[in-house]
């Protein structure tokens, strides 16, 4: 039985608390009436921790196997984002968030690491499991601004519902896939070296990846509107991601995965142009055009980091899907700041920068091995 579907399942759990961070912020803006650089911190804080021990999680994995890590790192994942929400004072909410965050870290190593046995090195189906992840960003504002928005942030104990929903349906793969059979697969010895210089210039690709998405996912709402314009453009900017997540496993498929990187990020650069420049409903256009070519690439990173390290997939995947890609919560602070000096359109327009830096590192990458169907 495919074990992928059930493992995407998993990573949309866990990743919807990582949409569901954006999608509070509204609501601490209007009931708690914090500004751009307080609730930039809140993004921070969901980021924060997870940035610092996700590497560390990627080694443990990488040295003992760790399973039972999924289900309870999804669980508190979303009891951390339940429990900010309800909080009544600053430092109790950013602890919380924090501690999402670091259920967020421990679940991605070991569940790359499953994700490649159960994908068989297929980059279609990492794909189906990074769409995973990117369905449970998508689904984040669509569930959390009803609910918030018809009973306040006292009903945000509900959102830890769907770490339990999870991690129920993800039980069954992790036993399969740690079982005799599955243990003797990801237990085979690995042929290769690792090439570090050229998993760190991934990484950094990753990491320029990374700080527009956030920014724009932490500041498009409020830039486009706030409230009902505001979800419809985080769920656009979520949803688009779906689309870019499978049509780059697919391209890749067939044109290779570094000219498919290269081809996303040269889009991406009008398209984060146009979200912050063009105005009224063609906007939202440009969102979908922008989180379509950010999220392409996206399973490519994982496979390819991966491929760098293949003698230490843990790690790879720590960093890949983890680290480098919440790093970018670290400089939501900054474009907090510049928001609140100057204008959110001059601190929109300063991420148009990045997409552009990716394109031209990831010009120096060589693909390590063939890519597959």
């Amino acid at each position: 039985m495919n074990k992928i579907p059930m493992l995407a399942a998993g990573h949309a759990t866990v990743d919807f608390y990582q949409g569901a961070v954006p999608a509070l912020v509204p609501f601490l803006v209007a009931e708690r009436g914090y500004g751009y650089v307080a609730v930039s911190g809140i993004v921070l804080a969901a980021t924060l921790l997870s940035s610092i021990v996700q590497p560390l999680f990627g080694v443990l994995t990488d040295r003992w196997r760790m399973p039972w890590l999924i289900p309870a790192s999804m669980v508190l994942a979303g009891a951390g984002v339940a429990a900010g929400g309800a909080a009544d004072s600053y430092a109790l909410i950013w602890l919380a968030v924090a501690a999402s965050g670091l259920g967020v870290a421990a679940y991605h190593p070991e569940s790359a690491r499953l994700a490649r046995v159960a994908s068989a090195g297929s980059h279609v189906r990492m794909s189906w499991f990074s769409l995973g992840g990117t369905l449970g960003f998508a689904s984040a504002p669509v569930l959390v601004t009803p609910l918030l928005a018809g009973w306040g942030l006292d009903a945000s104990p509900f959102l830890a519902l769907p770490a339990v929903l999870g991690a129920v349906v993800t039980l069954p793969a992790v036993l399969a896939l740690t079982g005799r059979g599955g243990a003797a697969r990801a237990a085979a010895p690995v042929a290769g070296r690792d090439d570090w210089p050229s998993f760190v210039r991934l990484t950094l690709v990753i990491v320029l990846r990374s700080v527009v998405y956030v920014g724009l996912s932490a500041f498009v709402a409020l830039h486009l509107g706030g409230g009902a314009a505001g979800a419809v453009a985080l769920f656009v900017l979520f949803a688009g991601g779906a689309v870019g997540t499978v049509l780059g496993g697919r391209m890749a498929a067939r044109r290779g995965r570094l000219p498919t990187m290269r081809l996303a990020y040269a889009l991406a650069v009008p398209a984060v142009a146009g979200v912050v420049f063009v105005p009224g409903p063609a906007a939202y256009v440009c969102v979908a055009a922008a989180s379509i070519a950010l999220y392409a690439p996206f399973s490519l990173h994982v496979t390819l980091g991966q491929d760098f390290l293949p003698t230490r997939v843990g790690t790879a995947g720590g960093v890949t899907l983890g680290l480098a890609v919440s790093v970018g919560g670290l400089v939501s602070p900054v474009v907090g700041a510049v928001a609140q000096a100057a204008s959110l359109r001059t601190a929109l327009a300063c991420l148009i920068v990045f997409p552009a830096l990716a394109w031209l590192l990831a010009r120096t990458l060589k693909d390590p091995a063939p890519a597959s169907a």
